[in-house]
């Protein structure tokens, strides 16, 4: 991973581990135990699969943009099969809080989008080379 893609990571990851934090105690307070591990798995699901996407991506981007493109959609594809998969195994358990966790999730989601858009826009990064030489184009003093 390139620096960039750290920084976008850290701009994510921090405030969603407060919001996570917030929501697990929150969950405790209003649903005992069971709330607080469905919070605690919420935040562990949010995290893991936001940076595994990040990560893919940030891989493909170094191969080319179409690869990079490719591992957004495949990543967020197998994302949606997981949790899918995770919901529905899940769906008769009385281990953790079913409601703690889906607004953990909701709530982290959103925290780390957030986090994502602003670290990206807070990045300094040049969309256009300028050290590109177009052929044809005029390169001062001689053509």
């Amino acid at each position: 991973m390139q620096d960039n893609d750290l920084r976008i990571l850290r701009a994510a990851a921090i405030p969603t581990a407060l919001v996570g934090l917030v929501a697990v105690v929150v969950a405790a307070l209003l649903a005992g135990g069971q709330g607080a591990l469905g919070a605690g798995v919420g935040v562990l699901v949010v995290a893991a699969f936001f940076t595994i996407s990040l990560v893919a991506v940030a891989y493909a981007a170094r191969i080319s943009p179409t690869m990079m493109m490719a591992a957004a959609m495949g990543s967020y594809f197998v994302k949606i099969l997981i949790l899918a998969v995770l919901l529905e195994v899940f769906s008769d358990s009385t281990v953790w809080n079913p409601r703690a966790f889906a607004l953990t999730v909701i709530a982290c989601t959103i925290c780390w989008t957030i986090g994502e858009a602003h670290g990206f826009l807070r990045l300094r990064m040049l969309y256009v080379d300028p050290d590109t030489k177009v052929p044809g184009q005029y390169q001062g003093g001689k053509r």
